[in-house]
């Protein structure tokens, strides 16, 4: 007769990826995994496979809420451009709030100290950008059809702009203790929009 699980393997996950967020994946042991989840190490690998394997699942669930966030905030109906300035400045807020910049961003996080060497963190990075891209680059279709963004604007490449700004400002606002420096950033950015 199988053994019924004696924690919350959901639960579990996120308790996980508030650890991996916090420390990286380098400076986070299976001993620290087993102390932050209040689990057994065997518990561990039968439910989520060895570290690598439970640190891909947890930034799989990152990736999932902020994606599902940003989807949210621009497929709102009506204008389409406010929407994409907000999640702009939202960014820069957070890469500037004293609480959040030091956090960045996962998948920033994992872009920077795992996807170099390993493949697997790289294609989904990878995957994260690209759906990033395209829900930034469908809000800024609308935005164009709406009349918002002049037609004389490419909404891909701005997508793939301000892509690499979001990414930017998480970088930026975890290494630098200036504020202004990602807000001013975000607000020149936000200036090829118009």
């Amino acid at each position: 007769m199988a053994r019924t699980k004696e924690f919350d393997p959901e639960a579990a996950l996120q308790s996980a990826l508030e650890l991996f967020w916090r420390r990286g994946f380098e400076a986070t042991s299976m001993s620290d995994l087993v102390e932050h989840l209040g689990i057994g190490r065997a518990s561990i690998y039968a439910t989520f496979g060895n570290k690598h394997e439970l640190y891909l699942k947890a930034l799989d669930r990152y990736e999932r809420a902020g994606l599902t966030r940003i989807v949210r905030e621009l497929s709102q109906p009506g204008p389409a451009l406010p929407a994409v300035r907000a999640v702009v400045r939202r960014y820069a807020a957070e890469s500037a709030a004293e609480d959040l910049r030091l956090l960045g961003c996962m998948v920033t996080n994992t872009a920077t100290e795992l996807a170099p060497h390993d493949p697997a963190a790289a294609r989904q990075v990878e995957r994260n950008w690209d759906q990033l891209e395209t829900v930034l680059h469908t809000a800024l279709v609308r935005a164009q059809a709406q009349g918002e963004l002049p037609a004389g604007r490419d909404p891909l490449t701005l997508a793939r702009m301000l892509l690499v700004l979001l990414q930017g400002l998480r970088v930026t606002g975890k290494a630098s203790s200036d504020p202004a420096r990602v807000r001013d950033a975000a607000e020149q950015a936000l200036t090829l929009l118009d």
